[in-house]
């Protein structure tokens, strides 16, 4: 074959090849452009408003209300609570099952109504004492409420009194440094107690408005914890401290009431923090817990986001709990 003819042909090819490349780079940029954007995020549901639709059905009989109490139950409002909220709510005779659906709304409503949520800061600085099991979200619990303090024009100082589990002291300092907070920390395997002292000695040098301190949450050595724990709260100013939060999963369900009986052994809890309530069908733990220990859940953890801790707020919550 004819050496110019080759390299004509070998030219086209070229040409083709390049030309080829340009229109899959056209057409990638063009579906690129064409994605459509992605959905906002949906609010969060909590899925027993759905099992209550499914009980009721299309009319009220016997087996109706013992479906509802089932599936209250199932969402963790406890055997007692369910039992009394269904005998209220059917001695009310509701005609329509929309009827029957809003006496069940206005009984969960009524039964974490009347207690006090603010978070208290009194004091100078202001101590906050968080306690939870390990895997909670404890420690990214803290750095969300920090940040909110923050957001608030307070200043906010973090004790990292967590020696026991390796990095706990790391991850908090890298927390405090995402939200703005400064970190007081030890030695890893040192004292907790120490580190507590530390922290709210240092605020108050500085004139910080906020201590929050993280503390151990191993599931063994449970006596050596509560030891530690109540030796944290008397160094931190026993009954001077302002909060001593618990964190509680969400989706630990009446587990996590043990959970709580143990903590408040230890040291007397003033609140709830309520975390992994992003579309768990088990919210009714609020009722369960808030029965047991006569403590209100304070905050609840919506997302994984640092802006993804509220205010627990009854009516919302029972609102989104009952869609």
């Amino acid at each position: 074959m004819d050496t110019t003819l080759l390299i004509v042909i070998a030219g086209l090819i070229v040409v083709l090849v390049a030309v080829g490349l340009v229109s899959a780079r056209r057409r990638a940029d063009q579906d690129t452009v064409a994605a459509p954007p992605r959905p906002p995020a949906a609010p969060p549901r909590y899925g027993l408003g759905q099992a209550i639709r499914r009980a009721l059905g299309t009319r009220l009989d016997e087996g109706t209300w013992d479906s509802i109490e089932d599936a209250l139950i199932a969402a963790d409002v406890g055997v007692a609570a369910s039992s009394e909220i269904v005998a209220e709510v059917r001695a009310a005779h509701p005609d329509t099952v929309e009827e029957a659906r809003q006496g069940i709304s206005d009984a969960l409503e009524s039964e974490l109504s009347g207690r006090d949520r603010s978070l208290n800061l009194d004091g100078a600085p202001a101590v906050v004492v968080v306690v939870g099991v390990n895997g909670t979200g404890k420690t990214t619990t803290i750095a969300k409420l920090a940040k909110r303090l923050l957001g608030e024009g307070k200043t906010v100082t973090l004790g990292a009194a967590d020696t026991f589990r390796a990095a706990a002291a790391e991850q908090l300092q890298t927390w405090g440094g995402r939200v703005g907070a400064q970190v007081v920390r030890g030695q890893e395997g040192g004292d907790p107690a120490s580190v507590a002292f530390d922290a709210i000695d240092s605020a108050r040098a500085k004139g910080v408005d906020v201590v929050i301190i993280d503390t151990a949450g191993r599931l063994h050595g449970k006596k050596n914890l509560m030891s530690e724990l109540e030796k944290i709260y008397r160094v931190s100013g026993g009954d001077d401290v302002a909060e001593v939060l618990l964190v509680l999963d969400a989706t630990a369900g009446q587990n996590g009431l043990a959970q709580v009986a143990e903590f408040s052994h230890a040291v007397p809890i003033s609140g709830i923090v309520l975390t992994k309530l992003d579309g768990t069908a088990r919210g009714g733990i609020v009722v369960a817990v808030e029965r047991s220990l006569g403590v209100p859940v304070k905050f609840v953890g919506v997302g994984e986001g640092m802006d993804d801790i509220e205010p627990f707020d009854p009516a919302s919550f029972v609102h989104s709990l009952m869609e």
